[in-house]
């Protein structure tokens, strides 16, 4: 039996992502893998999450836990919650105070549910508009992002976000993504509920989309133009450069074994960290994350990824919306040129591109402070310039 074996880059943007896959494949014909053989096809190895410095062995003990399902992510969440919210970051250290938060979970109509939460400015501060957030591979609501809302809320927004099914706190399997397209209406289903909050009702409203999750926020806009005021891209996923994605009869093989054994984890030789965040110190707060989907990637997630992608890069000139695109000039797991190519090809009058020169991926959570308050600053200029129109 011979056997194929292809190195690649990732196929998709993870947040805290792996460089290299080495996936050796027996390459063979469907008809002959009987269903007790399917599961040695591919070797899933096994990976021990590492110590986090700085905790307690009773709070690693809890990380380390299996965190397949939402029950053991929720326990974890409230165990780290205080810890994180400690760390020396400009994200948690300079969250200004008296924003109101809420914390619930809506049953999707898929059954599941799925966890939400809002930030809203202090009582008496009019709200401006609302802005709906769509967090990227392997990511949740509840880490990082919940100081870049708090000084979005503190100007004037209400600010809202869900954990993918899979992810976060959210039931499903995690980091499994057997359709693109349920995640995507999963969002524009659950978002349609929270536009109906008293708080917002008649004002613009807003999708922000980060890496993975600019790739969600773009379908969702394509899905219901008419549903949103305009979005806000950060180094999102696109459109797969052609040194990112595998080679096509790889790709074959993926979407083979996405049947055979979807929920199939791929083998990961490195740790992409070091091209997400600039800054070493807050790099060393990432698996502090400790909910995040950080092991293998799945084989239907992979290639629902790569799909999504296609199909976005196929239908760039439909978004008509305003646009605001923010990407890091030397960011190396998502390409600014192809920030740059839906720049140059989406239809809308009213569309902005802003590259950070040095910016590695993680431009609103691994780069210096200075820089990090930047990009927050001219998300919420260009906010307030469109929302002073309505």
């Amino acid at each position: 039996m011979s056997t194929l074996t292809s190195t690649f880059r990732p196929i998709f943007p993870p947040e805290y992502p792996h460089t290299r896959l080495n996936l050796q494949i027996p390459f063979i014909p469907l008809h002959k893998i009987s269903p007790k053989s399917r599961k040695t096809v591919l070797i899933i190895m096994a990976q021990k999450k590492p110590r986090i410095e700085g905790v307690s062995d009773e709070l690693n003990s809890i990380a380390s836990q299996n965190l397949d399902h939402a029950p053991a992510r929720r326990r974890v969440r409230s165990a780290f919650t205080n810890v994180q919210q400690q760390l020396d970051h400009v994200l948690f250290k300079m969250a200004p105070v008296g924003i109101r938060t809420d914390e619930w979970y809506e049953i999707n109509s898929n059954g599941q549910e799925i966890f939400c939460k809002s930030w809203l400015p202090k009582p008496g501060v009019r709200i401006k508009g609302a802005l709906c957030f769509c967090h990227g591979y392997g990511d949740t609501c509840t880490f990082f992002f919940e100081g870049i809302a708090k000084h979005i809320a503190a100007s004037g927004y209400g600010v809202y976000a869900i954990d993918h099914p899979g992810f976060g706190l959210s039931e499903g399997l995690h980091g499994y993504i057997p359709s693109f397209d349920g995640v995507v209406d999963n969002v524009n289903e659950l978002y349609t509920i929270m536009k109906g909050r008293p708080e917002i009702r008649g004002v613009p409203r807003f999708i922000f989309g980060q890496s993975m999750g600019g790739a969600i926020a773009l379908k969702a806009l394509l899905k219901a133009p008419n549903e949103w005021d305009g979005i806000v891209l950060v180094a999102p996923m696109c459109k797969i450069s052609e040194e990112m994605a595998p080679p096509l009869p790889l790709q074959k093989i993926l979407i083979l074994l996405s049947k055979l054994m979807p929920q199939a984890k791929l083998v990961p030789q490195k740790d992409l960290a070091d091209l997400a965040f600039r800054e070493s110190k807050k790099k060393q707060m990432a698996p502090y994350n400790v909910i995040s989907y950080s092991d293998q990637t799945r084989l239907r997630t992979a290639v629902e990824l790569l799909n999504a992608t296609k199909y976005i890069e196929s239908q760039v000139e439909k978004v008509a919306s305003p646009m605001l695109i923010l990407h890091g000039a030397a960011d190396k797991v998502t390409d600014p040129n192809v920030s740059q190519f839906l720049y140059n090809n989406a239809s809308s009058k009213d569309k902005t591109l802003k590259l950070y020169e040095g910016g590695f991926h993680c431009i609103l959570e691994g780069e210096p402070d200075d820089r990090i308050l930047t990009v927050l600053d001219d998300v919420i200029s260009w906010l307030d310039s469109r929302t002073s129109l309505k």
